[in-house]
């Protein structure tokens, strides 16, 4: 996996983490946002390394899955963006245009 990749799942977890099942949760974060190796996880969860990957790979598309009917990743960073915009060019007109597309 990618770099790109594997810091776009971690987003993705941050944003639709509590619409995973428990298990594919707890298995995501220990991966993604601790850096344990499937092993690790298996070993700490007395399971076998497959089915940390097994659940890992579903909640990838889950996750992605999420990501393309909701959009709320997206609409996040998008809004960091208009954001960090905003502080280099303010002005009252922007802002107020930039809380009208919020609201």
């Amino acid at each position: 996996m990618m770099l790109e990749e594997f810091i776009e799942i971690a987003n993705l977890l941050d944003v639709y983490s509590e619409l995973l099942s428990g298990k594919q949760k707890e298995y995501m974060i220990e991966h993604f946002e601790n850096d344990l190796s499937l092993s690790e996880i298996a070993k700490n969860n007395n399971v076998s390394r497959q089915a940390v990957y097994d659940n890992i790979k579903r909640g990838i598309n889950l996750l992605n899955d999420y990501e393309s009917k909701l959009g709320f990743y997206k609409k996040k960073k998008k809004l960091i963006q208009e954001l960090k915009n905003l502080k280099d060019n303010y002005s009252i007109e922007k802002l107020d245009k930039l809380i009208d597309e919020i609201i």
